[in-house]
């Protein structure tokens, strides 16, 4: 079966505010890119697989603490990942725990609102 999730969108109020601080948790570069419409920050991923962006507030859409969890991968590199939380506007909501079999996450909550987990096996 294929996999379920294809994309998200995860909503912010500041687009550079949040690209600072998901290049910094994930260790990684999120892409600026200009459409028709307005701008959105790509986070990084392999070419045909899931993947996500970060995108602009609209009517409707906003930051939130609640609804579902979406797992950011920090694998290897979890401790860094919750260390580079709260220095860029963050805030860690469950420091790094077990989740049995499933690995190791951490909770927190965005440069803008939204409550993520970061996760590594």
């Amino acid at each position: 079966m294929p996999n379920q999730v294809v994309w998200f969108d995860v909503p912010v109020t500041d687009l550079d505010r949040a690209i600072k601080f998901y290049s910094a948790v994930l260790g990684a570069a999120v892409k600026k890119e200009v459409l028709p419409g307005g701008s959105i920050g790509i986070l990084p991923h392999e070419e045909k697989t899931i993947g996500g962006c970060l995108v602009q507030c609209t009517d409707g859409n906003h930051p939130s603490s609640q609804g579902p969890l979406l797992y950011l991968n920090a694998q290897g590199r979890l401790d860094q990942a919750v260390a580079a939380v709260a220095p860029n506007g963050g805030k860690v909501l469950e420091p790094k725990h077990s989740i049995g079999p499933y690995g190791f996450r951490a909770l927190i909550v965005d440069s803008e609102g939204n409550r993520v987990a970061l996760h590594s096996m």
